[in-house]
């Protein structure tokens, strides 16, 4: 089939409509193969009617109701959202629990990257230096303080990957004791516990903040990190009255800031296995071909690192809250399928609070890119999870209980900020982010793989993408190889031996915690 034949993809023998999967869309009057004619123009990615659809007919993708048809829909025509009616979303109650019998599979060995072993016995595949914050008012000086260690210092510690300024917007002005103020807390408390940071913990408090660098890490939360180091926090407060003027807080900063350095730089890499990864994966700019493509392929990596022992988050709750059905039934046991629709529970009703309801998760760029609603949006998202039973939920915010291993669904907003900040939090070391429509998203604290949908994006974006899952829409590869693909890159990235894009063009975001309490 040449590049240029009308291509269209369908992901179940059920389903009415299927994509346009050429460059560019398709124009009216596109002949298929087998004899579909377009009766309008369909942009690439958008569904076309493969029959005729009645008013109020289900319109089905991945065998799922993705809507009902508002009017009659005939064969050829371009289906899109605004001739769909949403179904409702799936009751809570009485839901599949546990049902699904895992697959047998055999344990994947022999895999290995070069990390950091930590002394609380995870491992970081960077070395960074951390200014952890206790409030958002000390950020300006913790950023000129990074850059000048960045220039000054690191150039004496070869063996320190960066250092990076835990920049946020939290810590005073907010009802610090009211429900859900504790999430974001125990976020930060868990970020300054990332295994990049090697447990070296440096912490920029103002003094009068309602977050005291007390509450943020107690007594007894830092373990013994390295040799030599301190049981609990390294605190300079800008307050104190030996600071006299701005540039002395900077050089205090930077001279706290050496101990910790001279620690990390006597870290060295070893081989380990490749079960010490713990890894995020995310979509954001998503569009039709995220569940065809890119997420196909790290739901069979997903797998690949399940069977050599590794942890994988998944995360974005109302991305997922319409295949909640799916995810019960393949829980390792009842106690996770409840916690599974516990979470789920939660954030219907913190979205009926805001005033709105899962459909607000999708954006004017995901239904550019062929995704009428979150239905659609769903089916396509929670194939990054691979098939491997889910062994646990994590709450926002929280970390994962140390030496389990397997599937976990971290609960958090679908923002790609936010899921980011909370999958740091958890302690993930690797990231991969899956986009359609393109975003220069990163991360200062972990490597994140950007994986594109479409060839044509990682064409155009040739400097930002890793990698090109485009090419199983193409025909020119497979799901399974790409998966191993992106597998044998991971261990790459892990081990030092490539940089990302993002980390290539010191490319991030700032953190952006969830804080759903309220903002005095």
């Amino acid at each position: 089939m040449s590049a240029q034949s009308p291509r269209r993809i369908c992901m179940h023998p059920s389903d009415n409509v299927a994509i346009v999967a050429n460059d560019g869309g398709l124009a009216a009057g596109t002949v298929f193969d087998d004899g579909l004619t377009l009766r309008e123009r369909v942009p690439q990615g958008h569904k076309v009617a493969l029959v005729d659809i009645p008013a109020g007919g289900e319109v089905r993708r991945y065998n799922v109701v993705i809507g009902h048809a508002h009017a009659a829909i005939p064969a050829g025509s371009w289906v899109h959202e605004r001739l769909l009616v949403m179904p409702a979303a799936a009751s809570l109650q009485g839901l599949p629990v546990a049902t699904r019998a895992p697959v047998a599979v055999e344990p994947l060995k022999g895999f290995t990257f070069a990390g950091y072993r930590n002394a609380d016995g995870s491992v970081g595949t960077r070395n960074l230096l951390a200014i952890t914050q206790t409030v958002q008012c000390v950020a300006g000086v913790a950023r000129l303080a990074a850059e000048r260690i960045r220039v000054e210092l690191l150039p004496r510690y070869p063996n320190v990957d960066g250092v990076v300024a835990l920049e946020h917007g939290y810590g005073c002005g907010v009802a610090i004791d009211a429900p859900g103020a504790e999430i974001p807390i125990r976020t930060l408390r868990n970020i300054a516990l990332n295994p990049n940071f090697g447990g070296e913990v440096l912490v920029l408090s103002l003094g009068c903040e309602k977050l005291q660098p007390e509450r943020l890490l107690p007594e007894g939360v830092i373990p013994v990190a390295v040799q030599g180091s301190s049981c609990g926090p390294d605190v300079l407060r800008l307050q104190d009255e030996q600071h006299i003027g701005f540039m002395a807080m900077v050089e205090a900063v930077m001279q706290r800031a050496v101990p910790h350095l001279e620690r990390l730089n006597e870290r060295r890499r070893e081989t380990v296995p490749a079960s010490e990864l713990v890894v995020g994966v995310q979509c954001g700019g998503s569009d039709a071909f995220s569940g065809v493509t890119a997420n196909p392929a790290v739901g069979y990596c997903t797998d690949l690192l399940v069977r050599a022992g590794a942890t994988v988050m998944f995360s974005e709750t109302t991305e997922v809250r319409d295949a909640v059905d799916q995810l019960t039934a393949r829980a390792a046991d009842a106690s996770v399928a409840e916690a599974i629709r516990r979470e789920m529970a939660w954030y219907d009703d913190y979205l009926t609070r805001g005033g709105v309801d899962r459909s607000a998760n999708t954006t004017p760029g995901n239904k550019q890119g062929g995704l009428s609603n979150i239905v659609e949006k769903a089916m396509g998202s929670i194939v990054k999870s691979g098939s491997a039973p889910i062994m646990g939920v994590l709450r926002p915010g929280n970390k994962l209980p140390a030496g389990h291993r397997g599937l976990y669904f971290a609960a958090t907003p679908a923002s790609d900020f936010i899921c980011g900040t909370l999958q740091l939090a958890a302690g993930m070391n690797l990231h991969v982010f899956t986009t359609g429509r393109g975003t220069p998203y990163g991360l200062a604290e972990v490597p994140v793989i950007k994986v594109a949908t479409r060839s044509e994006l990682a064409r155009r974006w040739h400097d930002l993408i890793d990698l090109n899952a485009g090419v199983i829409a193409d025909g020119e590869a497979g799901i399974e190889g790409v998966g191993w693909a992106l597998f044998h890159q991971m261990l790459d990235v892990a081990s030092g031996r490539q940089r990302t894009w993002a980390e290539r063009w010191k490319l991030h975001n700032a953190l952006v915690l969830f804080n759903p309490a309220p903002v005095t």
